[in-house]
């Protein structure tokens, strides 16, 4: 098979200020929300392993992560995976974790290799870290078996506007407070965006993937009532708002600075697979599909503890890990800009306790699994 055409690589994307999620164990610690997402549809694959076509070669049977972060949830799935799937074959595994080369791995290697080994607890699983865009092509031609993304794929490949004066996120805010504002253009041109780097994603996937191997897909996103993003970022939105009230932060600032983040309908996410424009039609089998919610971890413990400070401190950190460094690369270089970081995440803190009603959260996904022909 010769590598199918990619017009993003080798192209100069306009970045997204995207640096990776916090780092240092900030992450890992507060993903709990994303590991409840992910097993929900984590059986979809492990049904399905047993039809990979792991006799038509001697290598090592691959599986890759795209959007590792800290490494914590993505070292889960691997586990779930080689246990099912170690008793088909007696050739070697090799694990790769992949995300932006200014991700913090640090995590990630010590979480493979406690103690000096493996922490899938065989001698045939080797485990390695690939730095770089999922919007291009990462490693070889027909190497990988399953291949897997979980959540990532929200995250723009680049910002399409410098800048979204009306709203903090390209999906424009929750029908509750409606405290701000995206126009029918702006939502245009980031649901393009956002295909666009759909359809990338799956040509470099259809490269990488042997034939009968599986891709997995899975992202925050929305139905014709829910939304992921509401609540969540309506409570961002008014943290910073607050802050240029106050001088802190300058109107120009908070019209520049958006989460380059997408949410998508179950619609969207596969809409790439039926566009001609794409040429994707003939390299996969759509096997299934779906929307669901899952319970919030930190919104379940308050529903029965009913301690404000305490969900108030999980939620912020909940949304800080995948916002902050995006929002730190907006804010002026000032020596002030730590304080302010963390004075405009307190801010959502006593928002969030002073009127909760106003930012209730729901964790909407939306996923796809299928099979390289």
């Amino acid at each position: 098979m010769t590598n199918l055409d990619q017009e993003t690589v080798g192209t100069q994307r306009r970045p997204t200020g995207m640096t990776g999620m916090a780092g240092g164990g900030f992450y890992d610690a507060n993903s709990a929300p994303q590991w409840e997402q992910i097993a929900a549809v984590l059986p979809w694959l492990e049904d399905t392993l047993s039809s990979l076509p792991l006799e038509k070669s001697s290598g090592p049977v691959t599986f890759a992560d795209f959007g590792c972060s800290e490494g914590r949830n993505s070292i889960s799935v691997m586990r779930h995976l080689i246990g099912k799937t170690m008793q088909q074959t007696d050739r070697p595994f090799l694990t790769i974790h992949s995300d932006l080369p200014t991700n913090d791995y640090s995590k990630l290697f010590l979480g493979l290799r406690p103690d000096g080994q493996s922490t899938f607890g065989s001698q045939r699983v080797s485990s390695a870290a690939v730095g770089g865009s999922m919007y291009d092509q990462l490693l070889p031609a027909d190497s990988v078996h399953v291949a897997t993304t979980f959540n990532s794929i929200g995250y723009l490949s680049e910002r399409p506007l410098d800048k979204l004066p009306g709203y903090v996120l390209p999906n424009g805010p929750g029908k509750r407070r409606a405290n701000g504002h995206v126009t029918e253009k702006e939502s245009k041109i980031f649901a393009k965006q956002a295909e666009d780097d759909m359809a990338a994603f799956l040509t470099a996937r259809a490269n990488e993937l042997v034939s009968g191997g599986k891709l997995m897909v899975q992202v925050f996103g929305c139905t014709n009532e829910l939304r992921t993003c509401d609540g969540l970022f309506d409570l961002l939105n008014d943290a910073l708002l607050a802050h240029v009230k106050l001088g802190n932060i300058s109107s120009q600032v908070y019209e520049r600075y958006y989460q380059p983040v997408y949410f998508r309908s179950l619609e969207e996410l596969t809409s790439p697979l039926t566009n001609s424009a794409y040429n994707l039609a003939g390299l996969y089998t759509l096997d299934r599909t779906e929307s669901y919610e899952v319970p919030v971890p930190f919104v379940e413990a308050y529903k029965q503890d009913k301690d404000l400070d305490r969900y108030a401190t999980n939620y912020v950190n909940f949304f800080r890990a995948f916002t902050q460094a995006v929002l730190r690369g907006n804010l002026p270089d000032t020596p002030s800009k730590a304080n302010l970081l963390d004075q405009i995440y307190k801010t959502a803190e006593t928002l969030l306790k002073t009127t909760p009603e106003d930012y209730s959260f729901r964790n909407i996904s939306v996923a796809m699994l299928l099979t390289r022909k």
